[in-house]
C-alpha cells in the first residue's frame, strides 16, 4: 500500500533547532524528541522565512503535544517600514485602477465621457485601497502585499489576526490620523509598541517577524 501525502510529508519534514543562541540541524521529529525540545524553542524548515516558536508548527504540536500559546508581540514595524510599504501598496492599486481605467477608456468614444472616467479614479483609488486594506489585513496573511515585502502585518495586542470588523475601524481610524495633519502617523515615534494614532484607537499592533 502507497504511503500517505500526510505520511510522505512527515517522513521529509526535517528542522533546524537553536541550540546555545546558534541553529542546528536539520533534525527529523523523532530527533527533535531525543534533543527533549520544549514548546518555546525556536525552530525552521528549509522553506520557512523565519524561526518560530514550537508550538507555533502545527506538525510539532500533533508530534510532541505542545498547546499554541497565545504570542506576546515584541518585535514591531518602524515607521519607515510602514511608509515604504503604503508607497507600495499605494502603487499596486493605483496600477490596477489606471490600467483598468484606460482599458474602458478604449472603448469609449465621447471625449467627455473618457475625461469623466479619468477623473473618477481621484474618488476610485482610495476606496478600493481603503477596501483591500480590510481584506488584506484581516486576512491569513495579515497584511496587505506592501506589508509582505516588508514582513511586517497586522495584529491584535495578543499578536493574533485582526476581524473583519476590526480591520474596518482600523482604516477609518486613519482618517484621524489624517485630520491631525499627519501628526497621528508620528505617534509612532513616541509609543513602546510604535502605534500610531489608528493603532491606539482600535487596539491594534503592526509587529515584523523575529530576525536571527
Amino acid at each position: 500500500m502507497e504511503p500517505s501525502d500526510n505520511t510522505v510529508f512527515r517522513a521529509v519534514n526535517t528542522y533546524f533547532l537553536v541550540i546555545n543562541g546558534k541553529p542546528e540541524g536539520p533534525f527529523t521529529t523523532e530527533e527533535l524528541k531525543q534533543h527533549r525540545i520544549k514548546s518555546g524553542d525556536f525552530v525552521k524548515t528549509a522553506e520557512m522565512d523565519d524561526y518560530k516558536e514550537a508550538h507555533e508548527i502545527i506538525e510539532l504540536r500533533q508530534v510532541l503535544g505542545f498547546k499554541q500559546e497565545a504570542l506576546i508581540p515584541q518585535y514591531f514595524g518602524s515607521f519607515d517600514q510602514r511608509l515604504m510599504a503604503s508607497a507600495l501598496d499605494w502603487f499596486f492599486v493605483s496600477g490596477v485602477c489606471i490600467v483598468l481605467a484606460f482599458i474602458v477608456s478604449l472603448f469609449i468614444s465621447d471625449a467627455a465621457t473618457r475625461l469623466i472616467v479619468v477623473l473618477s479614479l481621484f474618488g476610485v483609488i482610495p476606496l478600493v485601497k481603503f477596501i483591500y486594506h480590510i481584506i488584506m489585513e484581516s486576512s491569513a496573511k495579515q497584511a496587505t502585499y506592501g506589508k509582505q515585502i516588508l514582513k511586517i502585518k497586522v495584529c491584535d495586542m495578543q499578536g493574533q489576526r485582526i476581524s473583519l470588523g476590526l480591520a474596518a475601524a482600523r482604516n477609518l481610524a486613519k482618517l484621524l490620523s489624517v485630520l491631525t495633519f499627519f501628526v497621528g502617523y508620528l505617534f509612532s515615534f513616541f509609543t513602546k509598541q510604535q502605534q500610531c494614532l489608528h493603532d491606539m484607537i482600535a487596539g491594534t499592533l503592526v509587529m515584523k517577524d523575529r530576525l536571527f
